[in-house]
């Protein structure tokens, strides 16, 4: 039996979590439940999986989360703010923590899992983007188990000999990655009508459910840029090493190709439940409640290379890749930024590479030691990035 923190149990990676371990009770307890805002979601969670404890973002919300279940009757402890996250994954009785969290704000609680030794399932590739070499040596020193839930990685993880299970390093034999992008709903579209995307289009992904953040992200193809950053700390390669394939079908998740000629590849439905299920059963496979890929069906498969001028945020993140130190977190955090006003403030679709680029550029290069560095940079980057936001 495994006890289960879920670090953003509102979220779809969350709510498909709680799908996997609802279809599997004498595998799976839930230990503790996370959210920002979505307190009556939380409640009705917390109703159905009794976790012990429950984290909110603020005061107020633990005020009204401890009203409801006092209504249900349920017991659970209800804490708010980041103290509440990291006691949410550090208390001995969790043994497992989804790190589900999108953004900079799951890094410290998924850091302090790190910390804690904990089995590890990482869905917030912004950990290690920010805090690459930080996160892996509290991995190593915690002496936890760090599994891959992005798509991409679980399944270059699935792809990977088993020995790299046990020492997370270059596998003999790995010449390259390959990670699969939709391409996002703009793919086709033509450049001169980039200008007038709306919020609404660019969270319409053609294949894949997901928040409204991380689908501005796929549509920009920043979150592969990302993905980038987070394969290159996961498995060991060299940047030169991981290549991005556009393949507008979604079905094949990734691929790993060896000296020999050979390229394996993971094949799957585009739904998150198969990954998460691997996550939380590894290594053992378990019924996700997926339905079975028919290949019968399928009219093709293709692939195709990114055009950078058509998702310059994707060559942002290479380049931010290569520069190394801060340049990763200062991409994050105004990529954040950016996203956030074209969604909630009627930014140009277009700006959103430009407010990006202009931040790194405004922020001098430097090596990151430790967390508090970090943490300056992000708020550094995100003043900077609200300052080229404002004068547009």
């Amino acid at each position: 039996m495994r006890h289960i923190t879920i670090l953003g149990s509102t979220g779809s990676i969350g709510v498909n979590t709680l799908d996997v371990v609802r279809a599997h009770p004498d595998r799976f307890k839930v230990f503790a439940l996370t959210a920002s805002k979505q307190v009556e979601l939380l409640a009705e969670q917390c109703a159905e999986f009794s976790p012990a404890l429950a984290v909110i973002g603020d005061a107020q919300g633990a005020a009204r989360l401890t009203a409801l279940l006092l209504e249900k009757n349920i017991r659970t402890q209800v804490l708010y703010g980041p103290e509440g996250l990291v006691a949410a994954v550090t208390d001995s009785a969790c043994d497992t923590v989804m790190a589900a969290i999108v953004g900079a704000a799951g890094l410290v609680p998924t850091l302090a899992a790190a910390k804690a030794g904990k089995r590890v399932l990482l869905a917030n590739k912004e950990a290690l983007v920010m805090s690459g070499n930080l996160f892996m040596q509290a991995m190593k020193s915690g002496g936890g188990e760090l599994l891959p839930i992005d798509s991409e990685h679980n399944a270059i993880f699935q792809c990977l000999p088993p020995q790299f299970t046990k020492s997370p390093k270059p596998a003999l034999g790995v010449e390259e990655l390959w990670l699969t992008a939709s391409g996002g709903p703009f793919r086709d579209t033509p450049l001169e009508q980039l200008t007038a995307i709306t919020p609404a289009q660019a969270c319409a992904h053609p294949n894949w459910v997901m928040g409204r953040k991380i689908s501005v992200d796929s549509a920009t193809m920043m979150n592969k840029g990302l993905e980038v950053i987070e394969a290159f700390w996961l498995f060991g390669l060299p940047l030169e090493k991981i290549k991005v394939f556009i393949h507008p079908q979604s079905v094949v998740h990734s691929m790993v190709r060896y000296v020999d000629g050979s390229v394996i590849a993971q094949l799957g439905q585009p739904d998150m439940r198969t990954p998460i299920a691997y996550g939380l059963a590894w290594p053992d496979r378990i019924e996700a409640g997926v339905a079975p890929l028919n290949l019968a069906k399928l009219a093709d498969l293709s692939f195709s290379e990114p055009d950078l001028g058509r998702f310059p945020c994707l060559a942002l993140a290479f380049s931010a890749a290569k520069t190394g130190g801060i340049a990763p977190t200062v991409l994050n955090a105004a990529n954040e930024i950016a996203v956030a006003a074209f969604l909630d403030e009627g930014m140009s679709y277009l700006d959103i590479p430009k407010v990006v680029e202009k931040t790194l550029n405004a922020i001098q290069s430097g090596p990151v030691d430790s967390l508090e560095v970090i943490l300056d940079i992000d708020a550094q980057a995100r003043r900077v990035a609200r300052d080229h936001i404002s004068a547009i």
